[in-house]
């Protein structure tokens, strides 16, 4: 994988982990306030696939210089 981005790629990449970040925080607060066990299970698996897509951008951003 090339390590030299540009730098509106790298701000881009952050601002997809931000965004995820905040999406990952919101599934993992309404679970508390979720009854229904199917919406549960979908904020679950939500919460599940951020943190991997989470973990992936961060072995992109820890590999990009500038």
């Amino acid at each position: 994988m090339n390590s030299n981005y540009a730098l509106h790629e790298m701000l881009e990449v952050h601002e997809i982990a931000a965004f995820k970040t905040v999406c990952n925080t919101k599934s993992k607060t309404m679970q508390a306030l979720v009854t229904d066990p199917e919406l549960m299970q979908i904020l679950q698996q939500d919460v599940q696939l951020s943190q991997q897509q989470l973990q992936e951008l961060d072995g992109v951003l820890s590999k990009m210089t500038l």
